[in-house]
């Protein structure tokens, strides 16, 4: 569970994981606004919370890589992705963590497939994500409905042939990366209908510049096959 600034939200939605009997990594990137403290104080307190404190913003892709390079080193079977801001519902986690466990590969909390939806976005948002979605699709031949979720699960087997080293994506993209290798490897990508609720607290991370990055890392990802 990556952090930056997201101090009015950590506790409640580590909560919900925890309530589940999911363990939590959180990695916080020196947040200013105190939330590594907060991260902290639930650590201190929950034997099943740990923080990684990292020096500086050094992005979400680079956030999920150290913690799964962590999970493989201590013999972590299933490895979620998931927000800090509220957005991902823990009702939604069991769900995504047993279609990954039955599947063999990733699975994805899709927004987009039938039975998925998304809550409190404007009309301009929902239609960049959308199209976002088909460009990639279309891009890399990507039969996955939902290619930018944030919210996922990878078995120990598909990251441990992920050549973490060799992902180049950070922010938006290392979530299209990161679908493009495992099905380039051959593993299956599920998708689970989920709910997506817009934060209610604390801003959104993802800037236009960012989005442009992405697209054009996609362009990167289909010319180098």
């Amino acid at each position: 569970m990556p952090t930056f600034n997201e101090k009015e939200n950590i506790e409640r939605v580590v909560a919900g994981v925890r309530h589940l009997g999911h363990d939590v990594l959180i990695v916080d990137d020196a947040s200013p606004d105190g939330t590594g403290e907060i991260a902290d104080r639930i650590a201190a307190a929950d034997t099943g919370v740990r923080v990684l404190h990292r020096e500086s913003k050094l992005g979400i892709g680079s956030a999920y890589e150290d913690g799964f390079r962590i999970g493989l080193r201590e013999g972590t079977g299933l490895f979620v992705e998931m927000d800090a801001d509220g957005s991902h519902r823990a009702q939604d986690l069991d769900a995504i963590v047993e279609a990954a466990r039955g599947s063999g590969g990733m699975a994805i909390g899709s927004r987009y497939m039938r039975g998925g939806e998304i809550v409190g976005w404007p009309a301009h948002r929902l239609l960049l994500s959308r199209g976002a979605n088909v460009y990639c699709r279309i891009l890399l031949g990507l039969r996955v409905r939902d290619c930018t979720s944030g919210f996922r699960c990878y078995t120990r087997d598909l990251l441990s042939q992920i050549k973490l080293d060799q992902v180049v994506s950070q922010g938006y993209s290392f979530q299209i990366e990161m679908v493009h290798r495992t099905v380039r490897l051959g593993y299956p990508v599920v998708e689970v209908p989920i709910t997506f609720e817009d934060r209610i607290a604390g801003a959104s991370k993802v800037s236009q510049g960012e989005i442009r990055r992405a697209l054009w890392t996609v362009v990167k990802l289909r010319i180098s096959g």
